[in-house]
């Protein structure tokens, strides 16, 4: 079993929401991603989304841009990421997903050459947040044939029979964003995604992970009420690098951070 699909069995099994924290390859640090991974599998993350830097990332807010664009600065690349993945993957259990806008996997030969070392480096689905659904086929049939999930995105917008068309083509899980707009700290909670999640659920069983905007345990428990887990972007990058400003250890600020966002997706009867 893909280890995304195990997570999300697990988490539902065990009867709380998943976790799904995202990191900014290169950030703070140009290798963090070998000590930030196994930091944030303690604290309790199911799967983690691992950010490929690029110029003009799309939807992604101040907190994000700066982070991938400071990545690039330090002579973060693709090539990199997949070293660093590598070198830990093996102690890990903890679904890793690439996300990675698709002018990124065009530079590295395309869909198929991609998929393959994505999987090679120890990833186990990829997110390409540009691509149209339209268009997404390719990418799809390529993740398939390497053992990848992939994740396509529902916008608040979309219309409910078009939502559970992509819905129904994403494999791993399907990333429902809980607002318009670009990524960023909220201090409101997520709008109510009840009714969304139940509309997507009338024909398609796919997990789906809500994301945008998700800042606290608070917003993570009003989330994982009814979705099946929840995203937190901003919030963690934007801890990271405070973190690295002021010469602290960022794994263990991670780890710290996480285990807070982690005691939001209790159940009540777990937390008594």
């Amino acid at each position: 079993m893909n280890r995304i699909d195990a997570a999300f069995k697990k988490a539902k099994e065990s009867g709380h929401g998943a976790l799904l924290p995202f990191v900014c390859a290169g950030s703070p640090t140009i290798d963090s991603l070998t000590t930030l991974l196994p930091a944030l599998e303690r604290a309790g993350a199911s799967v983690v989304e691992i950010g490929f830097p690029y110029s003009d990332p799309v939807a992604d807010g101040p907190t994000i841009a700066a982070a991938m664009h400071d990545a690039i600065g330090r002579g973060i690349t693709p090539e990199k990421i997949f070293e660093q993945v590598a070198s830990v993957r093996d102690g890990l259990t903890i679904g890793l997903v690439a996300m990675v806008s698709v002018s990124i996997v065009i530079a590295m030969g395309g869909a198929e050459s991609f998929a393959k070392r994505a999987a090679e480096a120890g990833f186990d689905g990829c997110i390409f947040p540009d691509v149209p659904f339209e268009e997404s086929g390719g990418l799809i049939e390529a993740c398939k044939a390497h053992g990848l999930t992939t994740t396509l995105l529902v916008s608040p917008t979309t219309p409910d029979d078009r939502a559970q068309a992509i819905a129904a083509a994403s494999s791993g899980f399907v990333y429902m964003l809980a607002r318009s707009g670009i990524t960023g700290e909220r201090s409101d909670a997520p709008l109510d995604i009840a009714d969304r999640v139940r509309a997507i659920r009338k024909s398609v069983k796919t997990p789906i992970a809500c994301g945008f905007g998700i800042s606290t345990p608070e917003h993570v428990a009003a989330v994982t009420k009814h979705a099946d887990g929840a995203i937190v972007g901003s919030a963690l990058v934007r801890r990271l690098l405070k973190a690295d400003s002021e010469g602290k250890d960022i794994a263990h600020e991670a780890e710290v951070f996480v285990t807070e966002l982690a005691a939001g997706s209790l159940s009540m009867d777990d937390l008594i």
